[in-house]
């Protein structure tokens, strides 16, 4: 079993806490934060996927929620603060992580709130492990990487795009032109935040610093190729929603297709939704919003 330990001082009631994960005999350190008061159930906050990728995306919601419940909130392995080192992401590695994570670390039963790419995931553990899984809500959810999104499926040279990164000089040259502040604000532009007032010079300061970690390229091209696709189309994608009760939040803004595959799952027996301004980066946009939303649909009294 994986121990976790506290790492630093709590600031402002929020503790955060070392989890100790073992994989492959290798102990990648995750860095998690908990806050809000003690019950005997507990909410899950993740983080959507990207390159820069970090709990703080989903600091507000947590403010929010904590009221109500003892909100986790944590950097995937390989990105944030948590520990990058040069494994081989794919879609294993995550779905072991995140079971040894909740069982570890969450009393159960716990909610789970899934931003992005890391529905696919939560549908994976909630089929395997429904007793800790009460409630599933996913926000912008979608289940291929932006490379395989944009090309309509996986390519052959993909793999040897992830293979170039991971190479010490080139591939580091090749991260850092798609780390750049420019292509960050493109990004931010294109498919993150709706709003173009809200992507400031300060905003992709932070982000770019999130990406600029040793280690950092690894888990995000395998993101961006869809190394960490956790299904290979949409049929699967939805055989992993049966018998399971699902809220999905849509962000009206979204990019064609990731809008079409929200609205797909929507219309799934057992999953009901609401639509709220945004795209895929609407649970750190529209925070409030979607936190409120999140309230609802936990039947919390905002």
């Amino acid at each position: 079993m994986n121990i976790p330990t506290i790492n630093s001082t709590s600031d402002q009631l929020v503790k955060t806490h070392t989890y100790n994960w073992q994989w492959q005999n290798q102990n990648i350190a995750v860095v998690y934060d908990v806050q809000g008061i003690s019950q005997p159930q507990s909410l899950l906050l993740l983080p959507a996927f990207s390159t820069v990728c970090s709990r703080t995306e989903m600091a507000e919601i947590a403010r929010t929620l904590s009221a109500h419940y003892q909100v986790t909130t944590l950097d995937w392995p390989g990105f944030g603060d948590s520990g990058r080192p040069r494994a081989s992401y794919e879609p294993g590695f995550y779905q072991q992580f995140l079971t040894d994570f909740v069982r570890d670390c969450l009393p159960h039963p716990s909610s789970i709130v899934a931003a992005g790419h890391t529905a696919g995931y939560v549908l994976q553990l909630a089929q395997t492990q429904r007793d800790w899984c009460d409630r599933l809500i996913l926000v912008a959810p979608t289940w291929r990487g932006p490379l395989p999104a944009m090309m309509s499926g996986q390519k052959p040279w993909f793999k040897f795009l992830r293979s170039l990164v991971r190479t010490p000089l080139l591939g580091q040259a090749l991260y850092g032109v798609n780390t750049s502040k420019g292509f960050l604000d493109m990004m931010y532009r294109r498919h993150v935040y709706a709003n173009p007032d809200s992507i400031t010079p300060e905003l992709i300061a932070t982000k770019r610093q999130i990406s600029q970690q040793p280690g950092a390229r690894f888990a995000p091209v395998a993101f961006v190729t869809g190394g960490l696709d956790p299904v290979i189309d949409r049929a699967s994608f939805h055989q992993l929603c049966q018998n399971l009760q699902i809220s999905v939040i849509i962000g009206a803004d979204s990019p064609p297709k990731s809008l079409a595959e929200m609205r797909s799952l929507a219309e799934l027996p057992g999953v009901t939704s609401v639509t709220l301004p945004g795209t895929l980066g609407m649970h750190e946009e529209y925070a409030p919003l979607v936190a409120a939303e999140i309230s609802n649909m936990l039947g919390v009294a905002n």
